[in-house]
């Protein structure tokens, strides 16, 4: 096999080999997870996923793992941000509310499906850097807000959607009392090695309705109570 190692590539080309890893991420990874909603399928088309990624990691956007972010933390896998995306079904009218910002990718996501989307990111690093690609991409109704989301955003509910973008030991009541009734809450619950997506309807005003729809594994959200471990 040849090398060359002075090879260089046009940005024509750069940009074909970049579409091709993104579609090769929809159709091998994502559609396989049993993410098929067209609209969603087409929305992770568009919005570029690799502008959401630190400059360190960028050859590995469309890869099939989590990828590292400041203060630690990591975004979750391609094909957990399709699903929990499809599983939610954001309208155009929808309030929505995302726990841990992350990248900001899931809020441009859902910014694209929802009227507006309030993120809230415990770590002041890690805001900034949501808060800036959202605006490189041109992105107007996804508002960053460096807080501990583990309390929610009160003031603003309730809301049609909420997404905790990580895992919890249990589904966090002071999330599903900001819900409206038909409103949707999605998190990963558990603990390792058994975690499950799960997706909360509030059904009334003191009735919700638990569905869980696969198993998957993620980090920890911060502030979130975890159970008791007993000691013998």
């Amino acid at each position: 096999m040849q090398v060359f190692a002075n090879a260089t590539f046009s940005p024509r080309t750069v940009a074909m080999n970049i579409e091709q890893a993104r579609f090769n991420m929809i159709e091998q990874q994502i559609r396989p997870w049993d993410v098929l909603d067209p609209g969603v399928l087409s929305l992770l088309a568009v919005v570029k996923r690799e502008d959401f990624v630190p400059e360190a990691y960028r050859s590995m956007a469309f890869v099939d793992m989590m990828i590292p972010l400041p203060g630690g933390e990591s975004m979750l896998e391609p094909k957990q941000e399709a699903r929990l995306l499809q599983e939610l079904d954001v309208h155009k009218h929808e309030k929505v509310l995302e726990i841990g910002a992350g990248s900001g990718y899931m809020a441009a996501l859902l910014a694209h499906k929802a009227q507006q989307v309030l993120t809230l990111e415990i770590h002041p690093e890690l805001a900034k850097f949501a808060a800036d690609n959202l605006r490189r991409a041109g992105i107007s109704n996804a508002q960053v807000r460096q807080a501990d989301g583990s309390r929610g955003a009160q003031a603003e509910g309730p809301f049609d959607v909420i997404l905790a973008s990580g895992s919890v030991a249990a589904v966090p009541q002071v999330l599903l009392d900001q819900l409206k009734v038909g409103g949707r809450l999605a998190t990963i619950v558990g603990s390792e090695p058994v975690m499950r997506a799960t997706i909360v309807t509030r059904t009334g005003e003191r009735e919700f309705r638990s569905v869980e729809v696969f198993d998957t594994l993620a980090p920890r959200l911060h502030g979130f109570q975890e159970p008791t471990r007993f000691r013998f």
